[in-house]
């Protein structure tokens, strides 16, 4: 069978040529950011990593063909039109039917690993939901993870989550968790959550060498590379605390259950904070791309090394 991915002529010669790439989701494009802000920060996401050398590979599905690395065009579109949420059980669907479909976290690093990318950007994982020992609520963020060796970049998982839970279950999967210069586990605006994690790194060539040390195991998983937000631009705690129980009552109060409940309250945390959670967040997916790039870079040297 010829392959279902359209990998793009960039994408195509940076692997091939053992050049730096990076993966970037689309969802945050799509249903992350408002217009046309979204837009804006699709492209500087971009330029970051050029800037430094590095291929970007923004991930989508564009009436039904799951692109790695997207041009100008395909960017404009996950900016612009009104597209699917597409995580990884959803990829066949969208095939079929021939539709556009912007990639979650799980679809981006699951869709990345098969064209061969091993450093991904994202601004903060998915995970177990709290209440999930009733609604069984969990991201596929995990077990994608579980499925495909990507070293994912976040800012741990956002806060509206139960992130305890997550860590077990990121244990359970067999999921590497690193810090990236602490061992405090972040969440998303905050750069402490209050749990530790075993293991740091203090640079991006430990990460890449990590990598290699897992490829070399046979071990199948992605890495989960926690970068929390630098102190200057974190969120505040006390606002971010009572933002946060504002939203959670609000969303008892509405009656909104299940899948409906992360974006209700991610929406009320933006009109709620007056667009500060919104800056935090670009904040978050800047400092995880430039990252991301130093990590593709390592990588790629360590490779070079090695032939």
């Amino acid at each position: 069978m010829t392959s279902p991915l359209r990998v793009s002529a960039a994408v195509a010669d940076a692997l091939a040529d053992g050049r730096p790439v990076v993966a970037l989701e689309s969802t945050i494009i799509s249903h992350g950011l408002p217009r046309p802000r979204n837009l804006e920060a699709a492209r500087e996401f971009e330029e970051i990593l050029r800037s430094r050398g590095v291929t970007a590979a923004t991930i989508a599905v564009l009436d039904g063909v799951p692109r790695i690395g997207l041009d100008a065009e395909g960017v404009e579109r996950i900016a612009s039109e009104d597209m699917a949420k597409a995580s990884v059980r959803d990829l066949p669907i969208l095939s079929a039917k021939r539709i556009s479909g912007a990639t979650t976290v799980a679809a981006t690093a699951y869709l990345a690993s098969k064209a061969g990318v091993r450093v991904f950007a994202t601004g903060g994982l998915g995970g177990v939901h709290r209440g999930a020992g009733q609604t069984f609520d969990e991201s596929a963020d995990l077990s994608a993870l579980a499925i495909s060796p990507v070293a994912v970049v976040s800012a741990g998982v956002k806060s509206v989550l139960d992130i305890g839970a997550t860590l077990e279950r990121l244990e359970t999967l067999s999921v590497p968790v690193i810090g990236y210069r602490t061992t405090n586990f972040p969440s998303f605006w905050l750069r402490d959550s209050g749990h530790t994690i075993d293991w740091s790194v203090d640079s991006a060539a430990e990460i890449a060498e990590v990598m290699h040390s897992q490829d070399a195991l046979g071990h199948g998983q992605g890495i989960v590379v926690a970068n929390p937000i630098p102190l200057d631009q974190q969120w505040d705690p006390d606002e971010h605390d009572r933002v946060l129980a504002q939203a959670f009552a609000a969303a008892e109060a509405a009656g909104v259950h299940g899948k409906a409940v992360t974006p209700f309250l991610l929406g009320f945390i933006v009109d709620a904070s007056g667009g500060k959670s919104l800056e935090v967040n670009l904040d978050i997916a800047r400092n995880n791309v430039r990252l991301a790039a130093d990590i593709a870079i390592a990588w790629s040297e360590r490779a070079s090394t090695r032939e």
